[in-house]
């Protein structure tokens, strides 16, 4: 296995895109988390949100490896701050897929009452892949020195980005409303933990958007 030191050696971009992938290997865990739910297998919810915690603490150990060894003489294509931001947005995935998996865990509560949440789910991790399809990418921007063909493509992923995430605002709040029009008809715990799953579920694509804005600033600036 290639040292991060080593990595940077290769690309400046390789040691982002190892990290990226054990953040995915934790994001993704939640399709499974949430077909537990699915079908009340609330034993197995508890495995999973335990994988879905060492998976989180696998991609923190990655990211404070690449922090350490940040070169600071490396010729990087970006700037180290912008480097760093990525990486940040990066981690913040796996934190929130970890968030999700501990308050899913917390309390049995039925994943039927909700009508449309598969809907929202999928397209919140569609977000997350579409972030991780920008994160390759950055070999090929450097293969066109940030400009040209490649950049105008991810300059669009960006943009369907920030599209997908305003679609899933709309689809939240249509949750939310439906979670509202049943409060009678469930626990209180139960309605407080909807509302918090709700909302942090609608992070993971606020992340994305703010990962693809930020990589669209740096492509910008070029």
């Amino acid at each position: 296995m290639l040292t991060i030191a080593k990595l940077f050696g290769k690309s400046p971009f390789a040691p982002l895109q190892t990290h990226m992938e054990k953040v995915s290997e934790c994001v993704h865990l939640l399709d499974d988390l949430f077909d537990a739910l699915k079908d009340k297998h609330y034993e197995k919810i508890s495995e999973i949100q335990k994988k879905i915690s060492k998976k989180e603490h696998d991609a923190d150990l990655t990211k404070n490896d690449i922090r350490n060894h940040l070169p600071k003489s490396l010729f990087m294509p970006i700037d180290r701050f912008s480097f760093l931001d990525i990486l940040h947005l990066q981690d913040a995935f796996a934190d929130k897929a970890e968030d999700i998996a501990i308050i899913v865990s917390l309390k049995e509560i039925d994943y039927n009452e909700l009508e449309g949440l598969d809907e929202f789910i999928k397209k919140t991790l569609e977000t997350f892949d579409l972030a991780f399809l920008v994160i390759k990418e950055f070999d090929n921007l450097i293969e066109s020195s940030f400009g040209g063909i490649e950049a105008r493509k991810v300059k669009e992923m960006t943009e369907h980005l920030a599209y997908m995430e305003h679609e899933i605002d709309i689809m939240s709040h249509k949750l939310l409303k439906n979670l509202y029009s049943i409060t009678d008809k469930m626990p209180y715990s139960s309605f407080h933990l909807w509302n918090l799953i709700l909302k942090e579920i609608g992070e993971i694509s606020n992340i994305a958007e703010n990962l693809g804005n930020r990589i669209r600033m740096i492509l910008e600036l070029k």
